[in-house]
């Protein structure tokens, strides 16, 4: 790979950490995990777990920090969610099937360490001003294996895009709701974070969509080239498009 600049490096990561770091998520093992521990279904334990970091909160507070999701649904599966064990409890639980996910998934990729280095210099050099769902993950201690370590990780990163886009999209006048549908397959997508159709005409707000992308990937540069240097962005990227290639 050749060498890449700041913009380049956050425009090369975005897709893998958007992809990669919610594989867990989307886990069978994880939906077990929160079924045996009393969780109504997988989604309870989603909005439960990813939002406990938070701590106990209201549930528009969840939703200013999901905001892809119809409120309704947040308020409904957030406060039965939190009904099981609490929020705290929740996202520790729910963090430790991200461990467990690495640890099945990144246990035999050869020096994982030089993924983590950068990474962990990432992660806690970013100031969190904003953003509250990043920060909430990045306050609960990381694993000390490093395979859990590299996709816990590799999840706090996702989450600090995730606030990114956030602060983007509402600074460029969208709601969750129009940045979905004005998205690739926008209807079902809309469908699946609980709004129900029929549903405005969100064409028209494609530039806006396009430039809040833009502005993300902005952010996230300006992010990695704060807190790293030329040479550990660059291998920051080399080796995580690695990982990606040698996930099982």
């Amino acid at each position: 790979m050749s060498t890449l600049d700041e913009i380049q490096v956050a425009s090369t990561i975005a897709p893998i950490i958007g992809s990669l770091g919610a594989k867990y998520m989307l886990d069978p093992d994880t939906a077990a995990v929160g079924v045996a521990a009393g969780y109504k279904s997988s989604f309870d334990f989603y909005f439960a777990g990813r939002g406990g970091v938070l701590g106990d909160v209201d549930a528009d507070v969840i939703y200013a920090a999901f905001m892809f999701f119809d409120r309704g649904l947040i308020e409904k599966l957030w406060y039965r969610g939190i009904l099981v064990e609490g929020a705290r409890v929740a996202g520790k639980r729910y963090l430790q099937c991200c461990d467990n996910w690495g640890r099945k998934h990144l246990a035999n990729i050869s020096e994982i360490e030089k993924f983590i280095e950068p990474a962990a210099k990432l992660v806690s050099g970013v100031d969190a001003s904003g953003l509250s769902l990043f920060a909430g993950v990045r306050a609960e201690p990381l694993p000390t294996d490093s395979p859990a370590m590299a996709y816990r990780l590799i999840n706090s990163l996702r989450e600090l895009r995730g606030c990114y886009h956030i602060a983007a999209l509402v600074t460029y006048g969208l709601t969750g709701m129009q940045a979905t549908l004005a998205g690739k397959d926008g209807d079902g997508t809309a469908k699946m974070h609980g709004w129900m159709p029929p549903y405005p005409d969100c064409s028209g707000l494609v530039a806006q969509r396009v430039a809040a992308e833009e502005a993300t990937n902005m952010a996230m540069a300006r992010a990695i080239a704060a807190c790293l240097s030329p040479t550990e962005m660059n291998t920051l990227a080399t080796e995580i498009i690695r990982i990606q290639s040698k996930i099982v």
